[in-house]
């Protein structure tokens, strides 16, 4: 039986992006992924917030990394209005936009753009009309108890 073959674009949410390395398939995502200005900003916090010095190196080469590989979507006025939509469908679904602003800025850029969002946090996008969300299975090789903010960039820190 042939394997699915992903869309060609995607975009990565920043919880995706800090844990590539654990994505159990590679052929489940993008063959071109994609991050949001959004998801950049988020990275930017990590090395402001880390604990210590090895984490606040780790996370800045994370950064960095992001930087030079990736050409952020902007969040232009199409995901501005698009970020309407989003938010309104939150709040139909009895969800608080503010809650999780930051996912809620990156569904909105990717419906803007008509693409897929690729996440391994699928239900923090749950109840977004007009967004395509993929699950990433993540490989399951982090110690029982690790919280999803041991990621090197610690966005997830300042983003919950």
């Amino acid at each position: 039986m042939d394997e699915p073959v992903p869309p060609r674009r995607g975009v990565l949410d920043t919880s995706t992006l800090i844990l590539l390395g654990r994505v159990a398939e590679a052929h489940d995502l993008p063959e071109e992924p994609l991050i949001t200005a959004v998801t950049l900003a988020e990275l930017t916090i990590g090395p402001l917030v880390a604990p210590t010095d090895e984490e606040r190196a780790a996370r800045q080469a994370h950064l960095q990394q992001a930087e030079a590989a990736f050409d952020p979507l902007p969040f232009d006025r199409a995901a501005a209005h698009s970020f309407g939509q989003v938010a309104s469908s939150l709040r139909r679904s009895g969800r608080k936009p503010a809650a999780r602003a930051y996912d809620a800025l990156i569904a909105a850029t990717a419906i803007s753009c008509g693409l897929p969002l690729y996440t391994c946090n699928p239900d923090d996008f749950r109840g977004i009309a007009g967004l395509a969300v993929v699950n990433v299975v993540l490989r399951d090789d982090q110690p029982k108890g690790s919280s999803k903010s041991a990621g090197p960039a610690g966005a997830e820190d300042a983003a919950t």
